[in-house]
């Protein structure tokens, strides 16, 4: 092996004559004078669905796919979410889907594991604010193995002591991680300005309430929770609907939940009063702003033009705020802003991690933007431009037959209909810019945006003063 020694003059001289040959390469290479245009939009396969009931009341939706030889899974239970925690048990709901495959009345979290792992696929859970999901997959051989395991593990969890205290400490852990970071504590008290006191408000986790949950209290909401009646099961992938059928029937055909079912969440505040609050974090060099007002549910009439207008205005690098904060002024790596909706209603939120010395100019920014959305007509280039954005990801993201079964399972949760997967794209393509205007007016006007402000209050709070009176918080 040759070891050679070059001089610094010696390597310098060498990049320098790299940088020249590339320089002289690329100014022989020719760019087109434009770019080509753009193909036809592909429409989105539109999933055939067979459908069945069973006398419990569970919904069955199975899809097939003609893809690689696997299943997926998807078990949806409405309500048994976030929005089912009362404000003393807030983020039970997390604990209850993450206590699922940690041990059955059959077996441990080690032997879900296992079993997972000897049928080519896993299982799992997660929830949200409308309702907890189940999922699992496996090879197509291992299909009605993985359907006995996904049951064992969404009807029948035992949430060992030893398991659920161990959740509860790394809970805690994370709870402190948490509110060390100015976007968390930021999210969550605009949540509590725009929900006020709605099951939407409350879906974070306290110490108190990750310290008073107990193996009996998961086991009992469980049973209220976990019912057949409120639950969507969507199978894909190489299957056939009658063998499914008959499959599904003898892994959940007797079940039945336990104990009261919990009420059916009230619809989330449709305006709000406006507020300004300033979480003092000192010594911060940098302030984290949000801001936001009630949204609307995502089954409301102007949902879609609502989530194209999310994307012009702050959903992805080339929308408006983005450019505008970070590109032209260079405030923030990146800024956001757009409608979150959910089965019983929704939040518009904008913000960004900013400089101390332009969280007040920040603001002007994203006030400006917003009212110019709500009073001029978005040009046709740029309602093409985000067109094509929204279709274009969509699609992608709908490609895999695991992700068409966590989508129809997802729609079905906030009150959307099955047909709604194929005609998202053709409705986005029918909007108008004058629909983008009016959804400007109604949910981006800067005189409904509550305003939090985490940061140093001497650096920041007396450029705040344009905004109004900032109710200062400690914590």
């Amino acid at each position: 092996m040759l070891n050679i020694k070059m001089s610094k003059t010696t390597l310098a001289l060498l990049a320098a004559c790299a940088l020249i040959g590339g320089q002289a390469q690329a100014a022989t290479v020719k760019l087109p004078a434009e770019l080509p245009a753009f193909g036809q939009d592909k429409p989105i396969p539109v999933p055939q669905i067979t459908k069945k009931t069973l006398a419990n009341g569970l919904e069955v939706w199975v899809v097939p796919r003609q893809g690689l030889p696997r299943v997926d899974y998807v078990l949806a239970v409405r309500g048994a979410g976030a929005s089912a925690d009362s404000a003393a048990q807030a983020g039970l709901a997390s604990m209850l889907a993450g206590g699922l495959n940690e041990g059955t009345a059959q077996r441990s979290s080690r032997q879900i594991a296992e079993a997972a792992q000897g049928m080519g696929g896993s299982v799992g859970a997660g929830n949200s604010n409308d309702g907890i999901t189940v999922f699992a997959n496996a090879v197509s051989s291992q299909a009605p193995a993985m359907l006995k395991l996904l049951a064992e593990v969404a009807r029948t969890p035992a949430y060992p002591d030893k398991e659920v205290a161990l959740a509860k400490a790394n809970a805690l852990q994370g709870l402190k991680a948490s509110e060390a970071n100015p976007g968390y504590r930021a999210e969550r008290a605009l949540g509590f300005a725009v929900y006020g006191d709605h099951p939407y408000a409350h879906t974070r986790a306290t110490a108190e309430s990750i310290n008073a949950t107990t193996p009996e209290l998961l086991r009992a909401e469980h049973g209220r929770r976990f019912r057949p009646e409120r639950s969507l099961l969507v199978v894909t992938g190489r299957v056939n609907a009658a063998e499914i059928f008959k499959q599904v029937e003898a892994a959940f055909g007797d079940w039945k939940a336990t104990g009261e079912a919990p009420a059916a969440a009230a619809a989330s505040p449709s305006t709000a009063a406006v507020q300004r609050i300033l979480l003092e974090r000192p010594g911060s060099v940098q302030a984290t702003v949000r801001l936001g007002r009630p949204g609307n549910k995502a089954a409301a009439t102007d949902q879609v033009p609502l989530r194209l207008a999310s994307t012009i205005i702050g959903g992805g690098f080339s929308s408006r705020v983005n450019l505008n904060l970070r590109e032209e002024k260079g405030y923030t790596y990146g800024a956001s802003a757009g409608a979150r909706s959910f089965r019983d209603g929704g939040i518009v939120v904008g913000g960004a991690d900013v400089r101390n010395e332009v969280a007040g100019a920040s603001l002007k920014e994203f006030f400006s933007e917003y009212t110019r959305l709500g009073s001029e007509l978005v040009s046709d280039e740029e309602m093409a431009m985000n067109k094509r954005y929204v279709a274009g990801g969509y699609l992608i993201s709908t490609q895999l037959q695991g992700s068409v079964a966590r989508q129809l399972a997802n729609n079905w949760l906030i009150g959307l209909p099955s047909e709604f997967l194929g005609s998202y794209v053709p409705q986005i393509q029918k909007v108008t810019a004058k629909q983008v205007r009016e959804i400007g007016k109604k949910y981006f006007d800067p005189a409904t945006q509550s305003i939090v402000v985490v940061g140093d209050k001497a650096a920041v709070s007396e450029q705040l003063k344009a905004y109004g009176e900032f109710t200062v918080q400690a914590k």
